[in-house]
């Protein structure tokens, strides 16, 4: 066994290095490790309850991360583009698919209505992967392919909605979809409501007892909940994962879950891809590799045509509705999983042959993106396309911005920097883990928002940005954390000035030491302070009190370095 294991993770290592060097996602390795090393492979392990087991999980994991993105208010200050461009996409591609699908296959119709929305989805994972090594994403065209994922990720729902009508149910067009979209509408008002009047308040308390692993298990709880409720109600149980997550993203805490449960369903969504390729049946497709190949071929060509004739039609200059069409031409995520989620339902839509050749397609049309946009740079730098073209930066009015300035910690010291920037109408955010402090300071106005200040994760989720955040604001009363969160954020962003609060001279040293631009000790301000105003007082002129302070503060308060030192 060890042996077994020694192989496969020297398997997956190799093939994670070579396809992320070809900027092609991780998750292709997972697929194609199990292929290696499942039974038409290298027969290292056995299709085993146990793999299944981690498979199921895996998918609820993914259900789960993609809830999690979908937010009544992010959706909201978006909606005509993911409504408009979204909805365009999605039914342009699905109504081109159909009629190919139901010529060319011997399915019912519920079947290829079915394939042809699962095909229209796009890989959210790897495209926005893509987005952001191009340094596209806060460009027009990025903000356009971002609108277009979320809408399909808010698709998920109905589509979901509809598996027990492909299980085999009598199919009445009009009462199913009625069924559906009272459904969504039913499900989407539990979220709003469960999610700020339950969800929160309990959030809250588990939040007091500062147990990561309290949280860990209070997320975890909700998903099998939530899974568990739906099963027993006839529907799938991803739908109840994927609801699990739409709660958690209407809570103030949602930034911090989804940084602390991030590394676990990375984990778990690795196994749900390993147990996908392990059950692939290899010599099928291998006989089928023709089949594979004009279905490949047909699907990146038809999203292309469809996605770019949307695109100029919602007035798109040519670059950038050619560029959004050959980024969103693959399968995505949801095609797998909305596969294995009927294959392991016992869902008999489309043939179990049928099933294997589409799985093929979406994997083969994830891996053949990076080379088409490799293809697509290397005919701009030739200046046979498009040689004069650079993407427009992102009109962001009306869009939520990212913060100029980010404050860790909303303690007395946040509380009166946040006060000062809202005075000279800087944007900032500001991030602490007291929750009775955050409530308080939404209900005054604050952007103070829940998070652990020294989690490289939630620090991006809340804007820190190499380029795009003037400045960063320590004002942690406790000296390890503060430390801890300056390496935090000169780790994100190095060039970024860092302006930290300390108790004394010590700390000080300390924190500029590990990247602090400037560190003012409490204790020797206070003292100026205090001295300023007797000197004041006793007429003392103003030119020789700041001479003075001038001459302390010198060299980070260098002449104060030979204090007597003081036990506190």
């Amino acid at each position: 066994m060890p042996l077994s294991f020694l192989i496969f993770f020297g398997i997956l290592f190799v093939l994670v290095c070579f396809l992320r060097a070809a900027r092609i996602g991780a998750l292709v390795a997972f697929l194609a490790a199990g292929m290696l090393s499942g039974p038409y492979g290298l027969n290292l392990f056995e299709m085993n309850q146990t793999w299944q087991l981690l498979g199921d999980m895996g998918i609820l994991f993914l259900w789960f991360s993609i809830g999690l993105e979908i937010n009544m208010s992010r959706l909201w200050s978006m909606r005509k583009n993911i409504f408009g461009l979204g909805a365009s996409q999605v039914l342009t591609v699905a109504v081109m698919l159909f009629p190919v699908l139901f010529g060319i296959t011997r399915w019912s119709v519920l079947g290829c209505i079915m394939v042809s929305l699962i095909l229209a989805m796009s890989s959210t994972s790897e495209d926005l992967q893509l987005l952001s090594d191009r340094n596209e994403l806060n460009t027009n065209v990025g903000n356009q392919t971002f609108s277009i994922l979320l809408f399909q990720d808010l698709l998920s729902i109905p589509i979901l909605a509809m598996l027990p009508v492909f299980a085999g149910r009598s199919f009445n067009l009009g009462a199913t979809a009625i069924d559906v979209a009272v459904l969504s509408l039913l499900l989407v008002i539990s979220v709003v409501f469960v999610g700020r009047f339950i969800l929160n308040p309990l959030l809250k308390r588990v939040v007091k007892l500062k147990s990561r692993e309290a949280l860990l298990l209070t997320v975890m709880l909700n998903i099998v909940i939530w899974a568990t409720v739906l099963d027993m109600m006839g529907l799938p149980v991803g739908l109840g994962a994927f609801l699990a997550g739409m709660l958690m993203s209407e809570t103030i805490y949602r930034h911090q879950i989804s940084a602390e449960i991030s590394p676990y369903a990375m984990l778990f969504l690795a196994f749900f891809f390993i147990a996908l390729g392990m059950g692939l049946n290899v010599p099928l497709l291998m006989e089928k590799w023709q089949y594979i190949l004009v279905g490949l071929v047909g699907l990146v060509f038809i999203k292309f045509f469809a996605l770019f004739m949307v695109s100029r039609v919602r007035g798109m200059i040519l670059p950038d509705a050619t560029f959004m069409a050959l980024i969103l031409s693959q399968g995505g995520e949801f095609g797998l999983l909305m596969l294995q989620t009927m294959k392991s339902a016992g869902i008999n839509a489309i043939p179990m042959t049928s099933s294997e050749v589409l799985t093929a397609m979406i994997i083969l049309s994830i891996m053949t993106t990076p080379i088409i946009l490799a293809i697509y740079d290397f005919l701009r730098r030739r200046g046979w396309i498009f040689a004069e073209y650079r993407p427009r930066s992102l009109d962001r009015s009306g869009l939520e911005t990212n913060p100029e300035v980010i404050i860790l910690g909303f303690g007395r010291v946040g509380q009166i920097v946040a006060k000062l920037m809202e005075k000279n109408n800087v944007s900032y955010v500001a991030i602490d883990m007291d929750v009775n402090a955050i409530v308080r300071g939404r209900e005054n106005g604050y952007n103070v928002v829940f998070g652990n200040c020294k989690n490289a994760e939630v620090l991006r989720n809340f804007g820190l940005h190499p380029r795009k955040t003037n400045a960063v604001i320590v004002a942690l009363d406790n000296a390890e954390t503060a430390k801890d969160a300056v390496q935090t954020v000169k780790a994100i962003a190095p060039r970024v000035k860092i302006f930290a609060r300390a108790r004394n001279l010590a700390d000080c040293k300390v924190l500029r030491k590990y990247g602090a631009y400037s560190a003012l000790p409490e204790t020797i301000e206070t003292a100026f302070s205090l001295g300023t105003g007797v000197l004041e007082y006793m007429k003392v002129s103003e030119t020789k009190i700041n001479s003075a302070l001038q001459a302390l503060r010198t060299d980070n308060y260098a002449p104060l370095d030979h204090s007597v030192p003081i036990s506190e």
